[in-house]
């Protein structure tokens, strides 16, 4: 899966076996957006989540630090 430039934002669904393993994905992914102070938008129903990642201070648009945070959730699902 890849991330997808639409409406000022990358987005992206993540399927995961259980609540158990999205929820660790999360926490995961919680811990890069503290590093990037970047923050995603997401929504989590049992084994999915879907993230959103813009730049609001940068008027709602995709900026470089999207993207950074972007390959670093998906270099998490590299291991």
């Amino acid at each position: 899966m890849a991330w997808i430039e639409t409406d000022g934002a990358l987005t992206q669904d993540f399927e995961f076996a259980n609540f158990r393993e999205a929820f660790g994905f999360m926490t995961r992914v919680a811990f890069i957006a503290e590093e990037f102070d970047h923050h995603p938008e997401w929504t989590n129903v049992y084994g999915r989540v879907s993230i959103r990642l813009t730049s609001h201070d940068a008027g709602n648009t995709v900026t470089d630090r999207d993207h950074a945070v972007a390959a670093a959730i998906d270099r998490l699902l590299e291991r």
